[in-house]
Order: structure tokens, then C-alpha cells, then sequence
């Protein structure tokens, strides 16, 4: 679907000067992309990104009417942190608390299940006997998983990998108990290493978002959270997802459900 086919609801309203203002000072759109998650976003053969991220990225710009740049990042910390930092004036993010401190979160875009990875030869088998003493859990450094994980688990110990692709690795090598991610990411590292389980459960729904520094103004994360909802109800995140091959996502429902809508 071309980016002037996904409909013409958020286009920029009146006073668009003090709008285009707030999403680029630079006179640029800059919009982090983190590679860290290949459900969003990943290379193409040239080594260029693309993904659904760099898509409503490329959508936004048009519609803003503005050059977009984009600042390609390995993980969601970064990513983070450089849209708190107002390094860049746009990014995606798994919805947070924490990460809600400076930035403005759209309605969730995309909904992707979290998993927990563990040896063939474990004698864990629910996820419910994850959290117990002695088991060392790897997730990707400042994750969304990272980030839930460490408020709920009690008693197991999390040990961190550098980014999220990286986590079956250094969970083999630390010889770890368990290894917590992206499903699709823990399904392809399964088939690469072998030997390797995915319980048969998620422990949780990531609800993927935009967002846009909170001290951009009311006006600004409006404007974005009604472009999300506008690329979800035209089919655009549908067919990005699509023209990717990705599956292991859902185009998240209209609106910003509180409830996990994938049960």
C-alpha cells in the first residue's frame, strides 16, 4: 500500500507551522529505529532498514510534509533514551511505565508475545516455575522484557545480554536456566542452536507504540496517537506487516485496551 493510499485523517490541522515545530526543531523528522526487534524492523539486502518502524516513519514525514532521517539504533534502551534525550524527535517503543517518565505513548500499533526459552533437557515446564531461587533468567539490556521481568520476578536472578538478538547466545554461554524475548526471535534462534524449547505459554503481551518527548507539547502526541490509529484502520500496519513476511504479531485493535486482547 503506498503511503498516500493509507487515508488523509491526520493530516496536519490548522497551525501547522507550531506543530511541524514541535515534532522537528531541526527542520528534519528524525525517527530512532531499533533493529533490536526483527518483528519492527531489521536490513534489507543493501543493509538499509526497513520494517513496519521505518514505514510509518516514512508515512509520518510525508504527511508532515517534512525530510525524514533516520537514527539506526541495536536496542530499545538506546532507542529510549535517545528520544528522552531529544536526540531524535520520534521512536518505537513497547509501552512502559518507566519509559513513561518523558516520553508520550500513541495507543499500541503492533501486539507481539513475550516467551520464555529453556533447554530440552529442563525440568521446567510452566511458566509459573520460572521465578524461583536459582534460576538465572537472560533478557536483552533495557528491554521491555527487562523492564517487567525485573518488577515481577522475586526470585529468580536476571542476567542481562547486550540487546535482545543476542540473548539465546549469552544464555548458552552463561549456561543459564532460562531465556526470555520475542517469541519469533527465540523460535529462529531455536532452529539455529538446536536442542532448545519454548514453554508453551507467553508471560506477557508487548503493546508496541510510537512516542514523541513529552515536552513536545499536548498537540504533538495527539496528532501521533491519531496517525496510529489511522494506520491501524486503513490497513497500513496490516499490509506492512504483510509486504515484511513477519508473523508473530497482531495489528493491535482500535483504541489503547489496558487488557491483554490476545487471550
Amino acid at each position: 500500500m503506498p503511503p498516500s493510499a493509507a487515508g488523509a485523517s491526520a493530516a496536519v490541522p490548522g497551525g501547522a507551522n507550531k506543530l511541524i515545530a514541535a515534532f522537528a526543531p531541526t527542520g528534519k523528522l528524525r525517527a530512532s529505529i531499533n533493529l533490536g526487534n526483527p518483528i519492527l524492523a531489521g536490513k534489507d539486502a543493501s543493509g538499509a532498514p526497513r520494517g513496519v518502524s521505518v514505514d510509518l516513519a516514512r508515512e509520518l514525514a510525508s504527511r508532515l510534509g517534512l525530510e525524514l532521517e533516520l537514527l539506526v539504533v541495536d536496542t530499545a534502551g538506546k532507542s529510549v533514551d535517545a528520544v528522552a534525550a531529544g536526540n531524535a524527535d520520534i521512536g518505537f517503543f513497547a509501552i512502559d511505565p518507566k519509559r513513561g517518565a518523558q516520553i508520550a505513548f500513541t495507543p499500541p500499533y503492533v501486539l507481539i508475545e513475550g516467551f520464555y526459552l529453556v533447554k530440552d533437557d529442563s525440568p521446567i515446564r510452566r511458566n509459573a516455575e520460572v521465578d524461583a531461587p536459582g534460576t538465572r533468567v537472560v533478557v536483552g539490556a533495557g528491554s521491555a522484557y527487562d523492564l517487567y521481568l525485573t518488577r515481577e520476578l522475586k526470585h529468580a536472578e536476571i542476567l542481562r545480554s547486550p540487546s535482545s538478538p543476542k540473548v539465546v547466545d549469552t544464555f548458552i554461554e552463561t549456561r543459564a536456566e532460562v531465556a526470555a524475548g520475542v517469541k519469533q526471535q527465540l523460535e529462529v534462534d531455536s532452529r539455529r542452536i538446536g536442542g532448545l524449547r519454548l514453554l508453551d505459554q507467553r508471560f506477557m503481551v508487548i503493546r508496541q507504540a510510537m512516542g514523541v518527548p513529552k515536552n513536545r507539547g499536548a498537540e504533538a502526541s495527539a496528532y501521533l496517537a491519531q496517525f496510529v490509529e489511522d494506520m491501524k484502520a486503513s490497513g497500513f500496519v496490516a499490509a506492512a506487516l504483510e509486504r515484511r513476511g513477519i508473523d508473530g504479531a497482531e495489528v493491535a485493535p482500535a483504541g489503547n485496551p489496558m487488557q491483554d486482547p490476545l487471550k
